[in-house]
């Protein structure tokens, strides 16, 4: 039998980071984050077969060794607790000695090395939050379970994350410090290039890795020269304004990005062996640090404005940058328009009795506060009742969600041994047990699909279901929900609002989504029953409250699954000769079913 040295000794070594073939700009990323701590970690965006996993797990080989031993490198499973990470009480002593003693977390673990979250999106926001604010301030504090804790945990952030299984939240994006948005398209050369690697690497390991020994010690002491030079460069007040105006011209939310980006200039300057940071160091990091930041509307990988293309190679590495292009989503931005090719293909009478026609907006009917009392004056009561109903149970999950919508003070079923040791602390056997509380709530998402093909535009449809809109968002506000809203038109679907929290109001952003061409109703249902799934995947528990409104043109129904949580079809229809698809599509779906007034006026 082989001893845990012997195991360790044999194990199967990481991919050599240098050995990696092209994906120049997201080897800069990782190098940047391990010269300055400071640059806040990297999220890693791409789809299956990228190299993310790859190279974040090299990482860990070209970082300065620690006493001889090369960093830790710490995996956060998808599955993770919350004790599993911050550390908790370790159960094993009280039992066995009666003493209270901390057990270490994850956190812990990689301190001085790497912490890597594979499907970052995946995870449970919170433990984000806490993983987040813990990078940033090097120190995780323990105050749970009787335990006052803490220790050091300054250690590199590292996440990826396959944006077709789910998104980050905007916030939590806005975290990281540099973003990394690849794509898996190779030309043939290259296939066939890393396709031989990788059988050279299978067959043998150790052989593969010391031919690329040379190149890794290499990387290993230009990182630890430039640790060592980062605190003498320097940037001058014009490109500290440079910085400043890009950030402005790119609208991000706050400083974060301007923080970040001058420190990663400081870092790529060291990297290059300066002590003052050029111009070229700015632009060779500006897409790391606005392409997830920006609210400009332009695509995260195009050249801004008067500015000639950025160098994005790491300083004297001399890898190509191939490879980093765009994310991909299940919905497209509003912005983005389908390709010539694809857009040939669509048969418009197929998605709809109207073709692709220029784009039209219809403000939202508000006057005389008609939007605040739109269901109540311009409904049937029976129809607004059934709005309302989306605010308590739902019919079909009646059973399911009752027993957790409300506040309980009762005992759970889930014996809370933390508890039940401190309270016996030295005495045995236990007197008594104490019970985990059961869970306040509950995560609830209001899912909109609005119908946003050039049908709606008659009679005022559009404008009126934008009212219905701005009411449901209000009572999710209330409510403290969540709130999305998907657009389907012009033969797209497109995320019109992101999954947020449900803000107080959302008048403006109402009021600049337009309708042209057709509709893509079976598509847009498809797409919504993915994005159910991806947020089950994050969160069992979520519930989902779905409110679709169509007029219906299509001319055939094709659903492959149904939807989870409570719906309602709103039947925007404004025709006399009504056709009946939106009824139809009620059936199917078993939900509740609804018509928009026709006869309010603006």
């Amino acid at each position: 039998m082989q001893t845990s040295s012997q195991i360790m000794s044999t194990a199967k070594p990481a991919f050599p980071f240098a050995a990696v073939q092209g994906q120049g700009l997201f080897k800069l990323s990782l190098l940047l984050a391990a010269v300055n701590p400071l640059v806040g970690g990297v999220l890693i965006s791409g789809p299956r077969g990228s190299a993310k996993s790859t190279l974040a797990r090299a990482l860990a080989d070209i970082l300065p060794l620690d006493t001889g031993q090369t960093k830790p490198f710490v995996t956060l499973p998808l599955g993770a607790s919350e004790e599993m990470l911050v550390g908790t009480l370790d159960l094993q002593q009280v039992l066995d000695n009666d003493q209270l003693k901390f057990q270490p977390g994850l956190l812990a673990k990689a301190d001085q090395g790497i912490l890597y979250l594979d499907e970052v999106n995946l995870l449970p926001d919170n433990l984000v939050d806490h993983l987040l604010d813990v990078a940033a301030s090097g120190v995780n504090i323990v105050e749970r379970d009787g335990i006052s804790h803490q220790h050091s945990a300054n250690f590199i952030l590292l996440g990826t994350m396959n944006p077709d299984e789910g998104e980050l939240r905007p916030q939590l994006q806005d975290r990281f410090g540099l973003h990394v948005a690849l794509d898996n398209q190779y030309s043939i050369d290259d296939r066939i290039f890393i396709v031989s690697q990788r059988e050279q690497f299978d067959r043998d390991p150790l052989g593969f890795c010391q031919q690329y020994q040379p190149q890794q010690q290499q990387l290993q002491q230009q990182i630890v020269a430039a640790q060592r030079l980062l605190t003498e460069v320097v940037c001058e007040q014009e490109l500290r304004q440079l910085i400043a105006q890009k950030c402005l011209d790119a609208r991000v939310d706050g400083l974060r990005a301007d923080i970040v980006w001058l420190q990663a200039a400081l870092a790529h300057a060291s990297l290059a062996a300066r002590r003052q940071v050029q111009i070229d160091d700015i632009e060779a990091v500006e897409q790391l640090v606005l392409s997830h930041r920006r609210h400009d509307q332009q695509p995260p990988n195009s050249a801004p404005p008067h500015s000639k293309p950025s160098n994005t190679e790491p300083p004297n590495t001399g890898t190509p940058n191939t490879g980093a292009s765009g994310s991909s989503s299940p919905f497209q931005r509003p912005s983005e328009k389908p390709s010539a090719a694809s857009q040939a293909t669509v048969d418009s009478k197929a998605q709809g009795d109207w073709g692709s026609m220029p784009a039209e907006q219809q403000q939202l009917l508000e006057a005389n506060d008609i939007t605040l009392a739109f269901a109540a004056q311009n409904l049937p009561h029976t129809q607004a009742a059934a709005i309302n109903a989306l605010n308590s149970v739902g019919s079909k999950q009646a059973q399911q969600f009752a027993p957790r919508g409300y506040m309980s003070q009762q005992a759970g079923d889930k014996v809370s041994w933390f508890k039940t040791l401190l309270a016996s602390y030295g005495k045995r056997p236990f007197k008594t047990l104490h019970y985990a509380k059961r869970k306040r709530g509950e995560r609830v998402v209001n899912l909109v699909l609005l119908d946003t093909s050039a049908s709606v535009l008659d009679n005022r449809a559009f404008a009126k279901a934008k009212g219905l809109i701005l009411q449901l968002a209000q009572q999710a506000y209330l409510a403290r929900e969540q709130f999305m809203l998907l657009g389907f038109g012009n033969q797209q679907v497109s995320k019109l609002i992101d999954l947020r929290r449900a803000p107080k109001s959302m008048l403006a952003e109402l009021n600049r989504i337009s309708a042209a061409g057709g509709t893509p109703l079976n598509q847009a249902l498809a797409e919504m029953r993915q994005f159910q799934l991806q947020q089950q995947r994050k969160d069992a528990s979520v519930r989902f409250k779905n409110t679709i409104i169509t007029d219906g043109r299509v001319q055939q129904l094709s659903l492959q699954h149904e939807l989870d949580g409570d719906s309602i079809v709103v039947d925007s229809e404004q025709s006399q000769v009504r056709r009946g698809k939106s009824k139809q599509l009620a059936e199917i779906l078993q939900a509740q079913y609804m018509q928009l007034n026709a006869n309010l006026s603006a």
